[in-house]
């Protein structure tokens, strides 16, 4: 029987958490889509579930390469959307970690952080030169009925997303600050 929950997440490691707690009700993801998880039935296995971001879109001869080493070494793709890939391993086949060591840790966490960073950007100035083309319609006298005030509704609105996506970033550049210590204090 398949489940669908639709659900917003913009942690990785608790969505990882979540699949996972749902694999230990004997859901197995079969299928992913913005926001929306299918499940089915699958009482006899139970999984451990990783979400990765690729450097490139799955089907990049790389990512290709990448996913069929994971495959070769009884890591199965579940689903993919846009650079992320959503992984399982069999739970009875032991541990399933993506990433053992500091340095590769680091360099996922500056993937998505970099993914946070371009959009926080974007909507910044995008938002920026909204408002700013209606404050400067508005007070030139270039009075345009709705679309001065629309520029800058919309402007305001951009830049709150902008904001969001700062937030969003702030764990993940504490948890690479934090890496790096840890991996300062190793070496």
């Amino acid at each position: 029987m398949k489940y669908i929950v639709h659900k917003p997440y913009w942690d990785f490691e608790k969505e990882e958490a979540w699949l996972n707690e749902m694999s230990a009700r004997g859901m197995a993801l079969s299928d992913y889509s913005w926001c929306r998880y299918v499940f089915t039935d699958s009482p006899n296995s139970q999984y451990i579930y990783r979400i990765e971001l690729l450097d490139n879109l799955p089907t990049h001869p790389e990512s290709i390469a990448y996913l069929r080493f994971l495959e070769e070494n009884g890591v199965e793709c579940v689903a993919s959307y846009m650079r992320w890939v959503y992984l399982r391993k069999n739970a009875a086949d032991g541990p399933f970690d993506i990433y053992t060591d500091i340095d590769s840790k680091i360099k996922h966490y500056q993937r998505i952080n970099l993914l946070w960073s371009t959009l926080m950007i974007v909507e910044f100035i995008v938002g920026g030169m909204n408002v700013a083309i209606g404050i400067i319609n508005l007070s030139i006298g270039e009075h345009l009925g709705n679309f001065s005030y629309g520029n800058i509704g919309l402007g305001v609105s951009l830049l709150l997303f902008g904001l969001m996506f700062l937030l969003l970033g702030a764990p993940l550049r504490r948890k690479i600050k934090k890496l790096r210590q840890e991996k300062t204090i190793h070496e």
